[in-house]
């Protein structure tokens, strides 16, 4: 069986359609697999059983992109083509099945329509799949060693992002020799550029000797083997909360302005947290605007975070260490 699987740009949408990926693998022994997708989560693929080729999908004007991936497909029959995104591009390839997703109305999870989508029940969870110089490069970078706080404290805009200071002082907390975690190490992911500059503060605050910083410099693949590495996980709405909820991680993720029915953590390890504020009481208010560079996620207190961590932790099932 010949797949060609087109998948987001986005790191977390990507990360959501995973699941569906690894159930078309196990179902399909020997299945050769296409991928195309964004640069930001290509290197995710990487190591995907059976990958028999990955397409860099890049934007460009109008439909540009999309000439690009039809020139770089048009030339083979597919047994599938899984188009996540959409698009008309499989009904100008040659195929024996076409599954065009497009999202709907409603309330469930953005995993559950996917799966509904192709008619899979129960919904597969997503995965990541790691490769052994990812996980050596991982292990090499959160050691054995004291509990480990991983934190991610950017997002994709600023709205969705809880401020700085308070994720500086519940990482102070929840490592306090007092609290939940006591010794912790603290991981804090995220990319370069915009990102470092917004979570500096968090570093500059954090013990020097038990900061484990992942913030730009690492591809996706690594930042994932040392985030299996975590007793937990607590960041905004991002790739990273998705990545940290298919490797199993506990994961608290924090909500405001987007959907939690749709995005939350998905998994038994994962939970979501929102502001007081319903999504659409924030989004509905008078001075709200997606561009203005303000947090739309203040009315959340460190103390409600707090408390939804110690809980979390207080009744996460507890597994064997990790190699």
């Amino acid at each position: 069986m010949r797949l060609l699987f087109i998948t987001s740009s986005r790191i977390g949408d990507a990360v959501l359609t995973t699941g569906l990926l690894g159930h078309l693998i196990e179902s399909n022994p020997g299945i050769k697999v296409t991928i195309a997708c964004g640069p930001a989560a290509e290197s995710l693929f990487r190591n995907v059983p059976g990958l028999e080729r990955l397409i860099r999908f890049e934007k460009k004007g109008r439909i540009g992109h999309w000439l690009d991936l039809w020139r770089q497909a048009m030339g083979r029959h597919w047994d599938l083509i899984l188009d996540l995104r959409g698009s008309a591009i499989s009904y100008f390839l040659r195929a024996g099945a076409r599954y065009r997703f497009q999202p709907r109305p409603g309330h469930e999870h953005r995993v559950v329509q996917l799966a509904e989508a192709m008619n899979i029940w129960p919904p597969p969870a997503p995965r990541l799949w790691l490769g052994a110089r990812d996980e050596a490069r991982g292990r090499a970078l959160v050691p054995p060693g004291p509990p480990v706080l991983a934190l991610g404290p950017t997002a994709n805009w600023i709205g969705k992002q809880w401020p700085i200071e308070r994720f500086l002082e519940l990482a102070l907390r929840l490592g306090a020799d007092d609290g939940p975690l006591p010794g912790a190490r603290f991981l804090v992911a995220g990319a370069g550029g915009a990102e470092r500059v917004a979570a500096q503060p968090l570093l500059d605050g954090l013990p020097p000797d038990r900061l484990i910083d992942l913030v730009g410099g690492v591809e996706l693949p690594v930042a994932a083997a040392a985030l299996k590495h975590a007793s937990l996980y607590v960041g905004n709405d991002s790739g990273l909360m998705h990545m940290a909820a298919a490797l199993g991680v506990p994961t608290l993720g924090l909500f405001g302005p987007s959907r939690e029915n749709h995005y939350a953590p998905y998994g038994i390890n994962g939970r979501a947290l929102r502001s007081p504020q319903s999504y659409e009481a924030i989004i509905n208010a008078p001075d709200y605007d997606r561009h203005k560079p303000v947090s739309y996620m203040t009315a959340l207190g460190v103390d409600d975070v707090y408390a939804a961590a110690v809980e979390f932790l207080n009744h996460t099932p507890k597994g064997p260490p990790l190699p």
